[in-house]
């Protein structure tokens, strides 16, 4: 297939650019269009040849052009052509979603969304297709690096601790952890040690004993939606501690290929920590085993190909 793809690709650890890899990985022809260098007409006669036009938008740009990202959706439609986006962020419930409701991006035939939720929207309202897929990890990163003996720590945190603004639970959560470890655990990040990424996240990932996760979920009551955080850490073989939310049993069982505490819930959290990483044998058994089945189940290579299968069974 021919896939025309309009993105951020500046930056090489974005997803469109493992999306575009991994399309690439699989046999497909990929042609990148960086958002907003590109103009509308542009993005119009290259998807005018292909098999496929696929979008991620993040950033609030604004292409240029003769025509609106809308009408070259409309027309891409018209001549038969699918248009499809697949987007790891959550945006119903928040204060960005006003940007987003009436927006072109919500204008492909196929939006696939890790949010079931605004999938179910998309459906209800809109002529678009809504799809609830979860997010996933490049599959170049899904392996288990060597030990270092400088991130050999108990406990560690990956991610800003000013994450979101509407998000007052992670810097709670990382104050704690840090009151709670000492030296025992270790913040990366922005604002952390450092930012980790590349290889360099694996081995920080294979030698922590426990890392510990959070997802911009409200209240965590929000069902069915978690960031890409889980397979990012799992893939790449770290031993998971996760708050619990509904629909994520069907990803990973927890206990065994993770571990799911109570939101907000520190004694449980504690209490799970602390088991893990005073038994090796029961930790590396979780840790294995979530690595296995996000690599046999989870990665975009197997996303996108239930895309392109959805996609071929609509036409």
């Amino acid at each position: 297939m021919k896939i025309v793809f309009l993105g951020n690709f500046q930056v090489p650890y974005t997803s469109e650019n493992h999306y575009a890899a991994t399309l690439e990985r699989m046999g497909h022809r990929v042609v990148r269009l960086q958002e907003p260098m590109v103009s509308t007409d542009r993005v119009y006669q290259e998807s005018l040849n292909a098999d496929m036009f696929f979008w991620v938008h993040t950033h609030g740009w604004n292409l240029k052009g003769h025509r609106t990202m809308r009408e070259v959706l409309r027309k891409l439609d018209g001549k038969g052509i699918p248009t499809v986006a697949y987007h790891l962020d959550l945006y119903m419930g928040l204060h960005r979603w006003n940007e987003y409701e009436d927006h072109d991006y919500f204008k492909v035939k196929h939006f696939f969304t890790v949010d079931r939720l605004m999938a179910d929207w998309l459906n209800e309202n809109t002529s678009t297709i809504g799809h609830y897929l979860p997010a996933g990890v490049y599959e170049p990163e899904c392996y288990i690096a060597d030990q270092d003996p400088r991130y050999e720590f108990d406990v560690v945190f990956v991610g800003s601790k000013r994450y979101h603004p509407e998000w007052k639970y992670r810097p709670k959560l990382v104050e704690w952890l840090q009151r709670t470890y000492g030296s025992r655990f270790g913040h990366f990040g922005n604002d952390g040690i450092k930012v980790m990424r590349g290889d360099e996240l694996n081995r920080l990932y294979a030698s922590a004993k426990v890392v510990v996760g959070d997802t911009l979920c409200i209240d965590y009551t929000y069902p069915d939606y978690w960031s890409d955080r889980i397979y990012e850490t799992t893939g790449r073989g770290g031993m998971i501690v996760h708050p619990y939310i509904k629909g994520i049993e069907t990803q990973f069982e927890d206990g065994k290929e993770a571990v799911f505490y109570q939101y907000n819930d520190f004694a449980d959290l504690k209490t799970k920590i602390d088991q893990l990483v005073r038994d090796d044998k029961y930790r590396e058994k979780i840790r294995v085993a979530g690595h296995l089945r996000t690599k046999y189940d989870h990665t975009y290579t197997q996303r996108l190909q239930t895309i392109i299968e959805t996609i071929k069974g609509e036409s």
